[in-house]
């Protein structure tokens, strides 16, 4: 029986779980499963901070649910990609391949790396760029996953987060490619999205495609002459491909209607607000942080805060950007590139040219380097009497 003290923390459990990125069905049954937990153990071990418990076990339970609801999925898509039995066609097996090759007794990172190297023909420097990782590293990863599912017959799909994982790692190396073979890999990544959003409801899946449509809407503009970096506030926005766009907000609208809030459509949100907006000026900074602020409940991504950062410093100024980018670690990639952008607004030029040298010597490409450099140079430009 649900004891009093019990039954008033569930509605404060409840709120936490939703404000991390579970639907209010989801989370309650979380909270009830916890709560029956709590029931056969803590009459014997009872907790010094029953919420934070409560908190802790209610939200276990709910990822536990969402991975069992991927697998399920995983399971059914495969299911409807079985070709039927007869002559081979040409029938396009991709989709299949990709989730076979996240098979389900292979690490998350594991199943990632391979995917990357079987399906999207990326190099193992280009799939440790991608991670962030030494190279060394995602080369024992594809090595250990081909020793591990090596003679297992390939039949159990894998996980469907991690074939979006997948897909969405693919489409960033072809968006962000110098050369055209690579750069074909995001229109791939989007034709494999659109399969996967035919087979499944699932609003992630959405999420997904949308904002792969949203970004490659303005691919055309991000480059100019020898494939020099143009940065958001500068591209031309009339180039942008306003159909693609409309497409990626309908496909989000529908998405976020479910009210199964993901990290992809957070993304997709975001990106959304910056295809609408004339300039970037006139963006709707402050709802652009707010969608940070959903992200960050998702996700905890140093990667996001330092993004947001850049967005704070929009909305509320440059010395609010520079107190929401304080406690992020200095080693954090692009950081020194972020704090460069943050120094030049608060009018601090000095240690705005010196972050931008920085940023530039870390650059992880070819044109983030060159940018940066020219940035270097412009800034000191403006120093001088």
């Amino acid at each position: 029986m649900i004891t009093d003290g019990l039954r008033e923390l569930v509605p404060a459990v409840i709120g936490v779980l939703v404000r991390r990125g579970a639907d209010f069905a989801s989370a309650e049954d979380a909270v009830q499963e916890a709560l029956i937990r709590a029931l056969e153990t803590w009459p014997d071990d009872p907790p010094r901070d029953p919420k934070a418990w409560l908190v802790a076990a209610a939200w276990r339970k709910f990822l536990d649910a969402v991975r069992s609801e991927s697998s399920r999925q995983g399971r059914e898509l495969a299911v409807d990609l079985e070709p039927p039995a007869g002559p081979v066609t040409g029938a396009d097996d991709t989709l299949r391949l990709y989730f076979l090759c996240a098979h389900p007794t292979l690490p998350p990172a594991s199943a990632v790396a391979l995917t990357l190297r079987a399906v999207g023909g990326l190099t193992t420097r280009q799939i440790a760029t991608a991670h962030l990782v030494p190279e060394a590293t995602v080369a024992q990863r594809i090595s250990r996953a081909k020793r591990r599912i090596e003679g297992l017959p390939l039949d159990q799909p894998g996980d469907l987060g991690t074939v979006l994982r997948v897909l969405y790692l693919v489409f960033n190396e072809g968006y962000g490619a110098d050369s055209p073979e690579h750069t074909d890999l995001a229109d791939e990544a989007i034709r494999i999205a659109r399969q996967l959003a035919a087979l499944t409801d699932d609003p992630e899946v959405a999420g997904l495609l949308a904002l792969m449509l949203l970004h490659h809407a303005r691919r055309a503009t991000r480059t100019g002459a020898g494939g020099r970096l143009i940065p958001l506030a500068e591209q031309d926005r009339s180039r942008w491909d306003t159909g693609m766009i409309a497409e990626g907000v309908a496909i989000l609208q529908a998405a976020l209607a479910r009210d199964r809030l993901g990290d992809y459509q957070a993304q997709a949100a975001i990106a959304a607000l910056h295809a609408d907006a004339p300039s970037t000026a006139e963006t709707d900074w402050v709802q652009i942080v707010e969608w940070y602020d959903e992200l960050l409940a998702l996700t905890d991504s140093p990667v996001v805060r330092l993004n947001r950062a850049v967005a704070v410093g929009e909305a509320d100024g440059a010395q609010a950007g520079l107190a929401a980018l304080a406690d992020l670690d200095p080693d954090l990639p692009r950081h020194a590139a972020v704090a460069a952008h943050l120094h030049e607004r608060a009018g601090d030029l000095a240690r705005a040219a010196e972050l931008y040298a920085e940023a530039s010597r870390t650059a992880t490409s070819v044109p983030e380097r060159d940018h940066l450099t020219r940035e270097t140079a412009r800034v000191r430009q403006l120093l001088r009497p």
